[in-house]
């Protein structure tokens, strides 16, 4: 169990990758801190983990509000101590052509998936400095990299947290922190779910290993940037896309 004692908070925890993330990290022996805005879903997650012998803490939050944000990161560290990991995962989708696209549509993927990085990011940083040690793991994504018609929201939050992900890198890897994305390909999640048969077949088509990927395929990429044996990789994209972008 590689991450005893390890306290470990996840975004997006509710389902899906963050799911995925949270039971990985739970079975390894970390205490997962769950994050979401979504809390029954997030008690029938931490409910499970228990059940399977793990720990896992709940907190209701919208990571785009640095207020809840920050009292979410002053309570784990008043019960725990520390915060070993953050894995920012949370994100969601508000697709549309950009002549169609509203701009609620617009703000809302920014505030989440971009804004929601900086602040969990900013609140835990300076425990993480004093403690000299951390790992951060930011869930980007293949479309951040490569583009995707429909999703200049979406794409734009997703480039851009690879270019906070390398410098808040540079910011920390004096202090023993280490920074890191994994920018999933086309993964079976209830995001992606509800695309048109169409857009799935199209996206199939471009992905060499000819299928679709698990959560938990990602989850073991993370755990790995967050485990002792990653300790000398930081800045770092880490793309687990069955080939669709090399």
């Amino acid at each position: 169990m590689i991450f005893r004692d390890r306290i470990s908070v996840i975004t997006g925890a509710s389902q899906g990758i963050g799911e995925a993330i949270a039971r990985r990290f739970a079975r390894e022996g970390a205490t997962v801190v769950l994050v979401d805005i979504q809390k029954s879903k997030l008690d029938e997650v931490a409910q499970t983990i228990v059940a399977d012998g793990g720990t896992a803490v709940v907190h209701q939050a919208d990571v785009s509000r640095l207020d809840q944000v920050t009292a979410v990161v002053e309570a784990v560290l008043k019960d725990h101590k520390k915060i070993d990991h953050l894995v920012n995962n949370a994100g969601i989708t508000k697709d549309n052509l950009l002549m169609r696209m509203r701009e609620e549509e617009w703000d809302a993927v920014i505030a989440v998936n971009l804004k929601g990085v900086f602040n969990f990011s900013k609140a835990v940083i300076r425990s993480m400095i004093g403690a000299r040690y951390g790992r951060i793991v930011n869930l980007a994504s293949v479309v951040g990299v490569m583009g995707n018609a429909g999703q200049t929201n979406y794409s734009a939050s997703k480039a851009g947290l690879i270019g906070f992900t390398k410098s808040l890198a540079r910011e920390a890897a004096g202090r023993g922190i280490t920074v890191n994305a994994v920018a999933p390909g086309y993964i079976a999640t209830p995001m992606t779910a509800g695309l048109p048969e169409a857009v799935k077949t199209a996206f199939l088509g471009l992905i060499p290993l000819h299928r679709f990927g698990e959560p938990a395929e990602v989850a073991y990429a993370v755990k790995f940037l967050c485990s002792d044996e990653a300790a000398y990789i930081t800045g770092h994209v880490i793309h687990v896309n069955g080939g669709m972008y090399m």
